[in-house]
């Protein structure tokens, strides 16, 4: 008679909401979540009271034993990791650095979701790396986690297609998704003994460095797909920006244009000779905007202190005939 197959005591180290689908899919699986380890509160907002993660908010809802060291550096930390006796510990966004010392304490291992086709796009903003670098398809990996970043054993990987109209935001569901499915998964043929790792290639490596809200300042006279990609890969934060009459203009979302010189009756060399950020049509179907090659279609958008609106409702307001955006 075969052996149940075996439950694994799990410790669960995750801060936004992007690790939320893997907390609820551990807990939802044959294996126990015994402790969650998430950033310490930070203030926030004008009154700069305490906010807690997503992460906190989730476990405690769950009914789940919180940890919020401020680091693992620490011999208290180590010793409060080691009491636990985890058979393993998943990593989902976690934000702090775990030291060596800290990785070899769980009797299996530390496991950690990325969200990309690891070695491409190791760092901070994977998802939105793949889009500003126009990548068809990306994916989640889960690796085994070592000192230095994002360079473990692969253990599992599952991709996805990268579709036009997905953002940041689309891509990070779906992928949070995919890597909750994934972990359980790793975990079970861990714990029966069928799990297999291998050496990420040496080739391929890439680099997703930090966001900064400077890169969502929209340059006309860049190409359109260019533009297009960038309005995808800074929504939801900290969203693609532009000037309209030295007022700040954010684009949420948008598309490359069609030949926008047919529905004009102008020769085609018309968006291509407009100086870049000049409005070439504004309609029901998007406000076209020249660039340094071809034109970008604005679909949404918002000025400061007003709420985001379509484009057909934003030219009811907006008198747009021979406007031009500016770079801030």
């Amino acid at each position: 008679m075969n052996a149940a197959p075996r439950a694994l005591r799990l410790g669960f180290a995750g801060t936004p909401q992007f690790a939320i689908p893997a907390l609820e899919a551990l807990t939802r699986s044959r294996h126990r979540v015994v402790a969650v380890f998430t950033q310490p509160d930070r203030p926030a907002g004008r009154g700069q009271t305490l906010h807690f993660s997503a992460v906190k908010r989730r476990a405690i809802e769950l009914g789940l034993a919180v940890h919020q060291p401020t680091s693992f550096k620490t011999k208290d930390a180590a010793a409060m990791l080691r009491s636990l006796e985890l058979d393993a510990l998943v990593v989902v966004a976690y934000g702090l650095i775990l030291p060596a010392d800290a990785l070899a304490i769980p009797h299996l291992g530390c496991f950690n979701i990325h969200a990309s086709l690891l070695p491409r796009w190791r760092g901070a903003a994977p998802i939105q790396r793949a889009l500003l670098a126009g990548d068809a398809v990306t994916g989640v990996t889960i690796m085994r986690m070592e000192a230095a970043l994002d360079t473990g054993a692969v253990l599992a990987v599952r991709e996805v297609q990268v579709l036009d109209r997905d953002t940041a935001g689309t891509l990070h569901d779906r992928l949070a998704r995919l890597g909750a499915e994934l972990i359980v998964e790793t975990l079970d043929a861990v714990a029966n003994g069928t799990a297999h790792e291998h050496p990420q290639p040496l080739t391929g490596i890439s680099y997703a460095e930090k966001i900064r809200k400077a890169e969502a300042l929209i340059d006309w006279r860049d190409d359109a797909s260019s533009i297009w990609r960038q309005v995808r890969a800074f929504n939801p934060w900290p969203i693609a920006e532009t000037l309209l009459d030295g007022a700040q203009l954010r684009v949420w979302e948008a598309e490359m244009a069609p030949d926008v010189s047919k529905a004009l009756g102008a020769p085609s060399e018309r968006s291509e000779s407009a100086p870049p950020g000049t409005v070439l049509a504004a309609s029901n179907d998007g406000i076209d905007v020249s660039c340094g090659h071809g034109a970008l279609r604005i679909l949404r958008l918002q000025l400061a202190g007003r709420r985001p609106l379509a484009a057909q409702e934003f030219i009811k307001a907006q008198r747009l005939a021979g406007a031009r955006f500016a770079s801030p």
